[in-house]
């Protein structure tokens, strides 16, 4: 039983310790250093949470597998490149004909467990470090922030999971049965909620040049007012979804002029950027493994593999007059922003914009795979939208910071304010931001929407995906599948 430890148990020990440059917490490379040795490093403490973060730039925790499992799936985006290319298994995420054998499952699983252990890994020696101690209290909670980042991931997929709270012992039958084993959907969200609230009182508002990405108070209290949010087994969850976003609110966030901006170089780290996923656009490393090149336009004048392309209703969702239009769709035969044509020969009629990499205006350094493409995860829009909407759940001005989102992108006062109007803001705003499947199920409208789309959605199942059949096989049986799978 002890050799048969799945990936949830092994801690990437070695893999966490990395080296680290001054000038960018991001610049890190591995280290051949055991944890003990690494311990008596003057770095050592930046160098285990540094690790942490760069598990975000992977193939299989933010890449072409989580684009599958989160944008594929819904009425967003249909598979796209070539009939014939089913990108291992897009097709399958696509029509909702997936199972626990479905590959980019057990990759995203895998991906964010392999983050989880870093934090731990980081959770256990930062207490014992000679160092600061408001640097360490810092690095706690920025390791607290990631390791309820992974966990929402994984608790919003697949419902309860197993809990690892620590770097486990494989010694230890506690341990390894807690690897192996689910725990309910609520110890998960209280384990969260419990992370990112002693996060936020350990990270501050603002860092300087130096620091810039990490984790701070308002990461950590937007992603709590999005756990509330989806914690649909808490009857106050949506007053705290209000207090906690009025407090976001009164951090000097703003919105980003132009809509169309925040997804260029300029607009990364902006005043509207609440945490995104660092990238560089060099090797090893340093950018999102895949994340813009898969999704960039397929076929002859194009320069990606076309997956993960809007769809026409998608198209069509939008109101005459708003500017977020052609900020997230790429129109074939359009002249985008840096001047280039987007030849009527590509596969596909339109792609997502916002994963889109300017050869000509940005620091494209001719690395496709690694590109310097920031993947933004939490933004000062959806902290407005799940203001609002809390404000028509629990009462409250709704309609000022519905508006507020609404006027940035060229458009009047919402005509009716209540949470239908909330909701397709929340689409039309956060397309291609990994949110819409989940949406429609906390919403209790998964099956009608994605079924008038063509989607195979059956009620009572794919509310959650599937639990990776290679995992339930390395835990001897022990993980239980999700209904009707």
């Amino acid at each position: 039983m002890k050799k048969n430890i799945n990936i949830l148990i092994t801690s990437l020990m070695l893999l966490a310790f990395f080296s680290c440059n001054d000038n960018d917490f991001l610049d890190v490379n591995p280290s051949t250093e055991t944890p003990e040795q690494a311990l008596s490093s003057p770095t050592a403490a930046t160098e285990l949470v540094n690790a942490t973060y760069n598990k975000l730039l992977d193939w299989n925790i933010s890449s072409f597998s989580w684009i599958g499992v989160s944008s594929i799936t819904t009425d967003d985006a249909d598979k796209g490149s070539d009939p014939g290319d089913t990108g291992g298994d897009k097709d399958l995420l696509d029509n909702l004909n997936f199972s626990g054998t479905t590959i980019s499952f057990n990759e995203v699983w895998e991906g964010n467990y392999q983050g989880i252990a870093r934090a731990n890994e980081a959770l256990k020696y930062l207490p014992d470090l000679d160092i600061d101690e408001a640097l360490k209290s810092r690095l706690i909670g920025e390791s607290k922030f990631l390791r309820g980042l992974f966990y929402f991931r994984l608790v919003r997929m697949f419902g309860g999971v197993p809990l690892i709270n620590s770097v486990p012992d494989i010694q230890n039958e506690d341990d390894i049965n807690a690897a192996n084993i689910r725990v309910t959907k609520k110890e998960i969200y209280d384990f969260i909620i419990t992370d990112l609230t002693e996060a936020e009182a350990d990270l501050p508002t603002h860092y300087g040049a130096a620091d810039l990405g990490r984790a701070t108070k308002g990461a950590a209290l937007a992603l709590l007012a999005k756990v509330h949010m989806y914690n649909l087994e808490d009857a106050d969850r949506w007053q705290k979804v209000k207090d906690l976003t009025t407090q976001v609110m009164g951090l000097g966030y703003s919105l980003t002029t132009n809509y169309e901006d925040i997804w260029k170089e300029i607009g990364e780290n902006n005043t509207e950027s609440i945490f995104e996923i660092q990238a560089r656009g060099e090797t090893p490393n340093k950018g999102v493994q895949g994340y813009s090149v898969t999704q960039g336009a397929r076929g002859a004048g194009g320069w990606g593999w076309g997956f993960n392309t809007p769809t026409q209703d998608l198209a069509n969702a939008y109101e005459a007059g708003d500017n977020r239009r052609d900020a997230t769709i790429i129109f074939r035969g359009e002249t985008l922003w840096d001047g280039l044509l987007v030849a009527n020969t590509v596969s596909n009629p339109m792609y997502n914009q916002k994963a889109y990499v300017s050869k000509t205006e940005e620091s494209y350094n001719g690395d496709d795979w690694e590109s310097n493409k920031n993947v933004r995860i939490l933004r000062y829009a959806e902290v407005l939208l799940m203001n609002a909407e809390a404000a028509i759940e629990v009462g409250g001005d709704a309609a000022t910071p519905l508006n507020a989102v609404r006027h940035r992108a060229g458009l009047g006062d919402a005509p009716v304010v209540d949470k239908m109007a909330i909701w397709k803001e929340r689409r039309l705003e956060l397309a291609f931001e990994h949110d819409r499947y989940f949406d429609l199920v906390r919403q209790g409208r998964a099956g009608v929407v994605l079924r008038a789309h063509g989607k195979n959605f059956v009620d009572g199942k794919h509310e959650l995906f599937p639990i990776p059949q290679a995992q339930i096989d390395l835990s001897k049986g022990l993980l239980i599948q999700n209904p009707g799978y």
